[in-house]
């Protein structure tokens, strides 16, 4: 009996693996834009009192690069479905100004069926809606931004291939049960304290303050925030009694119910306080860091001039015994003088022949011949010897400078052991 019960519970367990294989295989086989929501995710709705047709509304955050799907569960208010990680994101943290800027849009956006592409070349994907009229009213461009698949951004958010079908599937699954648009909210960051400190300095934070009042809506009422513009901002939840709003005119008179300015306005005034808390924290530690960065340099500069002093400092030892100069450099021989010539060393020249005088014929004698002056010799001068080299007093220390050290000790021990080799001989 137990060995045919086993049988039996064999049986039905490589029954259902076989149901889920083929399970699996069929809808693998699927097109993708078709594919069911997994099992895994639809308990997860039914866990958390949601429909698998229930509406959806989506959250993007640019640099926490999240995406989440938030669906409505059984009482009318939003729950966090799931989030994705968005797999690549382009631009900087701020929103799309113009065409081309590689920019991924910031604000409230909304997304129709007719803006589902099954036949994507991202895999699956839709389009957000830029420009909406808050941007075309501020002259803002640009076509085709989406989210999608293929990990692959350029003004777009970007997903897996598989995290794009899911969300792909959510949304299918939500127009299906009679959702006629959803909502995107595309923010720069989570809108908290700490980060609105961290961004303060940033010249995008007025825009970002509009963006936060909307965000401040849904986190007080978990509904999605009905969303106009007029005077070229933004404006929620607002009842203008029949009239409408106009993205580049004068705001209408509206109203906003009592219960979401009141919570609004205790939100915003903790949100101060709490923002203007983190950005004193910030600034502290800025300056602890600032100081403690100049500490470090100005013990290295310390640490540098103690060792440029150790270096020039001699030791010990070289000031008892000496310390060798440092080699002199040798000056260059100067050009030997051109020798100057001496009147003594240059033979005089001989003295003029006189002219004969004219031979007259007389009985007078002629008179005796003046002697010639005797020739000078001139001797050469003598050339001095070279100076034999004095011997070096007796007691000096050649090509050594000695430095007596400072020590008084060192002084005494210094001049005992030096006594008997610096003393003259005799002495």
């Amino acid at each position: 009996m137990a060995f045919r019960n086993f049988s039996l519970l064999l049986r039905a367990a490589l029954i259902g693996a076989a149901a889920m294989v083929l399970g699996a295989c069929t809808e693998s086989s699927l097109p993708k834009d078709i594919r069911p929501v997994s099992n895994k995710l639809v308990s997860e709705m039914q866990k958390d009192g949601m429909k698998e047709t229930s509406p959806i509304f989506i959250r993007i955050f640019k640099e926490e690069s999240q995406l989440e799907v938030w669906k409505q569960r059984r009482d009318g208010k939003y729950a966090l479905l799931k989030t994705y990680d968005i797999c690549k994101w382009s631009g900087v943290l701020g929103p799309k100004i113009k065409e081309g800027d590689r920019q991924a849009p910031e604000g409230f956006y909304t997304v129709t069926p007719a803006q589902m592409n099954p036949k994507s070349s991202y895999y699956l994907s839709f389009n957000i809606g830029f420009p909406n009229a808050y941007d075309r009213a501020h002259g803002r461009t640009g076509t085709h931004l989406m989210v999608h698949g293929a990990c692959s951004s350029a003004g777009c958010y970007s997903m897996t291939d598989e995290d794009a079908g899911e969300i792909f599937a959510l949304a299918r699954d939500a127009f299906k049960g009679g959702q006629r648009s959803f909502q995107i909210q595309a923010f720069p960051f989570r809108m908290t304290p700490q980060n609105l400190a961290k961004h303060r300095g940033d010249p995008n934070m007025a825009f970002w303050m509009e963006l936060k009042v909307g965000y401040d809506h849904f986190e007080i009422t978990r509904q999605p925030p009905k969303v106009d513009v007029c005077d070229k901002h933004y404006v929620f939840d607002a009842d203008a009694g029949g009239a409408s709003f106009n993205a580049s005119a004068k705001c209408p008179a509206y109203t906003v119910p009592a219960s979401i300015t009141t919570a609004l306005a205790a939100k915003q005034i903790a949100d101060d306080k709490k923002t203007a808390a983190a950005a004193a924290e910030i600034d502290s530690d800025a300056a602890r860091m600032a100081a403690q960065k100049q500490k470090v340099a100005d013990e290295q500069a310390a640490e540098a001039a103690k060792a440029a002093e150790r270096a020039a400092k001699p030791t010990v030892v070289e000031r008892l015994l000496g310390r060798k100069k440092d080699p002199e450099a040798t000056p260059a021989p100067e050009p030997a003088a051109a020798p100057e010539k001496s009147a003594a060393a240059t033979p005089a020249a001989p003295p003029a022949k006189p002219k004969p005088a004219a031979v007259v014929a007389t009985n007078t004698p002629a008179p005796a011949a003046a002697p010639k002056p005797p020739v000078r010799v001139i001797a050469p001068s003598p050339v001095a010897a070279a100076p034999e080299p004095a011997d070096p007093e007796v007691g000096k220390v050649v090509d050594r400078e000695f430095l007596w050290p400072e020590d008084p000790v060192v002084v005494e021990g210094g001049a005992q052991i030096l006594k008997p080799t610096l003393a003259a001989p005799g002495g």
